[in-house]
């Protein structure tokens, strides 16, 4: 991965920390990395533990950044999502949930933001 993107991604993902922070959330880990893949964000929001995907493009011109979210993707967030709750210590009492922000660089540099809550769930 080029250095831009990967600078544009670490762009997007402190913008939605800050978006959550805002929302009430608090922040527990950024950038959880196991053997089975990465989570972006983990908060804390009320009974919920929110497990956060971020996306962030420059452009629409590919598709908007949560269509990139695809089921491959997700069954890969679940995955770690689950390696981290069996981890000694994890906060165990609160309810699961997969969130997926959109973050898109404006011309003049900030943020527009777009917060999908429950995005995708455990399958049945």
């Amino acid at each position: 991965m080029s250095d831009a993107r990967l600078s544009l991604g670490a762009w997007g993902e402190a913008q939605a920390a800050e978006f959550l922070k805002k929302q009430g959330m608090c922040i527990l880990e950024r950038n959880f990395r196991t053997p089975v893949g990465e989570i972006d964000i983990i908060a804390r929001q009320r009974g919920w533990l929110v497990f956060v995907e971020v996306k962030t493009r420059r452009s629409n011109a590919f598709g908007t950044p949560q269509e990139a979210v695809g089921s491959r993707k997700q069954r890969q967030i679940i995955r770690t999502a689950q390696w981290y709750l069996q981890q000694p210590g994890k906060p165990g009492r609160l309810q699961p949930r997969f969130d997926v922000l959109a973050v898109l660089c404006q011309s003049d540099g900030t943020a527009q933001i777009t917060h999908l809550p429950d995005a995708f769930s455990l399958p049945d």
